[in-house]
C-alpha cells in the first residue's frame, strides 16, 4: 500500500484550485493561495515529485465524438486466473470504446465503463469483444443516463 504524503493547508489549497482548473497559471495560483509565485512553483514541483500530482488530463465529450451512449458492463470471468487477467485487461484497455476499467471483489470481477454510438454498437461490443472471449462467463449491462464529476479529492480530515 502506498504511503500518503504530508500536506499542509497551502498544499491542500493548491490541489483544490488545480483540480478545478489545471490550466491555472502559477502567478494566478500563487495569488489565490496567498504565496509568492516562486513558492507556488516549488510546492507544485514537490507535489509532482512526491507522486501526489500525476499529470494533466484532457476531458472530452463522448457525445460530440459520436459516442453518445455510455454504459457500465459488469463482467464475470470463469476461470478467474492470473494468466487470463493480464491479456483480458490489455485487450479491454485497448478498445476505443473503453473509458475506465476496474478490477473488483464480489460476484463480478470487472466493471468497464464504455462509450458507444448507439444500442446496436453496444450489442456488437458486448457480443464481439466480451462474451466471445472464452474466459468471460457473464456480462451485465447498465446504461448511464447522466454522470457528474465529484471532488476535489483531498486526504481524509483527521480530528485532533
Amino acid at each position: 500500500m502506498t504511503e500518503s504524503v504530508a500536506l499542509d493547508p497551502v498544499d491542500l489549497h493548491i490541489l483544490r484550485v488545480l483540480q478545478n482548473d489545471a490550466r491555472t497559471t502559477y502567478r494566478d495560483l500563487a495569488a489565490v493561495v496567498g504565496v509568492a509565485p516562486s513558492t507556488c512553483l516549488d510546492r507544485v514541483a514537490r507535489l509532482r515529485r512526491g507522486g501526489v500530482i500525476l499529470g494533466h488530463e484532457l476531458r472530452l465529450d463522448p457525445a460530440k465524438l459520436g459516442r453518445g451512449l455510455q454504459a457500465l458492463l459488469l463482467v464475470q470471468m470463469r476461470p478467474h486466473r492470473r494468466e487470463l487477467v493480464g491479456p483480458f485487461v490489455e485487450r479491454i484497455r485497448g478498445l476505443p470504446e473503453s473509458r475506465a476499467l476496474f478490477h473488483l471483489t464480489g460476484p463480478d470481477d470487472y466493471l468497464v465503463q464504455v462509450a458507444v454510438s448507439d444500442t446496436a454498437d453496444l450489442q456488437r461490443l458486448v457480443l464481439d469483444e466480451f462474451t466471445a472471449r472464452r474466459e468471460v462467463a457473464r456480462v451485465e449491462t447498465r446504461l448511464i443516463f447522466q454522470q457528474w464529476e465529484c471532488g476535489p479529492l483531498l486526504p481524509p480530515a483527521h480530528d485532533t
